[in-house]
C-alpha cells in the first residue's frame, strides 16, 4: 500500500467513526501518518473534555482505522 492510499485508508476509517463523535457534538482531524505504523489525530469539540475520550481513541478511533489500514500500530490523540 503506498502512503497515498495509507492516507487515504485512514481519512475512510474517520469518515465512518466521525457521525459518531458529531452527534455527541465532537469531531476528530487527521494530523499526521508516521512511519506508516503510527497515525496523531486531534479529537475536538466535545470529544475535548470527555472523560471517555481515550476509551473512544482505543476502541472506536484505533480499531475502525486498523479495520481499513491494518498495518497501523497505533493511534495518538494529540491534545488541543
Amino acid at each position: 500500500m503506498t502512503s497515498a492510499e495509507l492516507k487515504l485508508n485512514v481519512e475512510k476509517a474517520l469518515e465512518e467513526i466521525r457521525p459518531f463523535l458529531q452527534s455527541d457534538g465532537g469531531d476528530i482531524t487527521l494530523v499526521s501518518i508516521d512511519n506508516e505504523s503510527s497515525v496523531k489525530v486531534r479529537l475536538e469539540g466535545a470529544c475535548v473534555g470527555c472523560s471517555v475520550n481515550q476509551m473512544t481513541l482505543k476502541s472506536g478511533v484505533e480499531m475502525t482505522i486498523k479495520k481499513y489500514a491494518p498495518q497501523i500500530q497505533e493511534v495518538i490523540n494529540l491534545a488541543v
